[in-house]
């Protein structure tokens, strides 16, 4: 693991407003060394296989309403909105390379995604971005004609790190 990208994503998450911890965490977890726990995201460093597991799980919390996001545990029930919700986190979450200029294979690498992360790296890169729409309706990120109207960059570019309302 780089130690760079654990930084740069750490950092970046503190900046926009999302609560970490840094701890070891006991237990298993969906992801090695990352746990959802009372709105915040917990990440065991020593446990931790990919920094960019960090970003798409922040990407839960950031695109989740506060009260929504307050109160999540690391298992998601299944419902429309936490399913909604994971595409949010990716298009959150390649939003976040993009802005922090770290290659998304970081965050859709090999082993994860169900070996999917090379396909939802190119529907990104060829202006496929499933999840945009709720990001939008979030106030988060526009489309680009959209965008024009509001006069502000399109998607990848992010209006709001973190979903108000």
């Amino acid at each position: 693991m780089d130690p760079d990208y654990l930084d740069i994503i750490l950092n970046f998450l503190k900046e926009i407003g999302l609560s970490v911890i840094v701890k070891p965490i006991e237990g298993p977890t969906f992801l090695p060394g990352l746990k959802i726990e009372k709105g915040s995201l917990v990440v065991d460093v020593k446990k931790l296989l990919y920094p960019g597991d960090i970003l798409h799980e922040a990407g839960h919390l950031a695109t989740m309403t506060p009260d929504v996001r307050n109160e999540m545990d690391d298992t998601l029930p299944q419902n429309d909105l936490h399913q909604g919700g994971e595409i949010m986190a990716q298009a959150w979450s390649y939003a976040a390379c993009v802005h922090l200029k770290i290659d998304p294979t970081i965050v859709f690498h090999e082993n994860g995604y169900k070996g999917g992360g090379a396909h939802i790296i190119k529907n990104f890169t060829d202006g496929y971005d499933v999840g945009l729409p709720l990001l939008q309706y979030a106030g988060m990120a526009y489309e680009k004609k959209k965008a024009v109207e509001l006069n502000t960059p399109g998607f990848p570019h992010m209006v709001k790190w973190l979903r108000e309302q």
